[in-house]
């Protein structure tokens, strides 16, 4: 009976089991079927920008966009605005991720930092955060200091609420276990503390990227002179919405790539906790 019964979980483990072409042949079936309703969106514009019922005016064609991008790779001046905007959001970002992990690990491992931090930190989230650049030009002048200031005040919200969420679900059996083996209290933030609550972290940090980007396309199109941000105010003057179009596409891509970018550290870094996948 135990040879039989070992055969037949093999038998089903070959049936469900698919072959690798099959797998790929499925997932480019399901990218396919995605890239439907684009690509109809995307002809039904041209189409509309070619019959006239689409002003330029109004919103440029896909080929008119097409060959905006092109002028301005071709230019330059797309790729020194990309790095000047790029590097913006890395200097503010840095700046929130630092401020939201000590704040997070303060409130969220001392009843005392949570009483002083967490209050005043509910409060600042509540606000229209991009009401506040006029102030940041009062305080910071009109160079470089709101720009970066604008992206750490919008991107460290994100990173405080989820790590100290992350660190207020750990396990207090964990914590009494690590000090029952011997850790100080750094060896139990380092080996306890950011190991449980990394996921929670990582959730942030994409959000928090995600809101930095937002927070620079409103940034760099008040006294800016250089950026992309720049380029779209440039363009509104002259009503060059193809031009205003591919800069917002570039902030998108933009943000697709660093999300992705903290997706494969996710994936490196978490690679310890299983997954399910559908």
């Amino acid at each position: 009976m135990a040879e039989i019964s070992t055969t037949d979980r093999d038998i089903s483990r070959r049936l469900n089991s698919s072959p690798p072409h099959r797998s790929a042949n499925k997932g480019l079936a399901r990218f396919a079927t995605r890239l439907v309703s684009p690509v109809a969106i995307i002809i039904v514009w041209q189409i509309a920008s070619m019959t006239g019922l689409l002003s330029p005016h109004t919103l440029a064609s896909p080929g008119e966009i097409l060959g905006a991008a092109d002028r301005l790779i071709m230019s330059g001046e797309l790729i020194t605005g990309l790095a000047i905007s790029f590097l913006r959001v890395l200097l503010g970002f840095s700046i929130a991720f630092v401020a939201g992990v000590a704040l997070a690990l303060a409130a969220g491992l001392s009843r005392l930092g949570e009483s002083a931090i967490d209050p005043p930190l509910q409060m600042l989230k509540a606000m229209p955060f991009l009401g506040l650049l006029p102030l940041f030009i009062l305080w910071f002048g009109i160079g470089e200091a709101p720009k970066i200031g604008l992206v750490a005040f919008g991107a460290v919200f994100p990173i405080y609420l989820t790590l100290h969420g992350g660190i207020r679900g750990i396990d207090r059996k964990l914590v009494e276990a690590g000090r029952t083996l011997g850790l100080d209290t750094s060896g139990i933030i380092r080996h306890i503390i950011i190991p449980g609550a990394l996921p929670s972290l990582l959730i942030g940090v994409r959000y928090g990227l995600s809101v930095a980007w937002l927070s620079l396309v409103v940034g760099e199109q008040i006294n800016a002179s250089s950026g992309i941000g720049y380029i779209i105010t440039y363009a509104r003057d002259f009503l060059q919405t193809d031009v205003i179009v591919v800069c917002l596409m570039v902030y998108a891509i933009m943000g697709l790539v660093t999300d992705g970018f903290v997706r494969l550290i996710e994936a490196y870094a978490l690679r310890w906790r299983p997954q399910v996948i559908a």
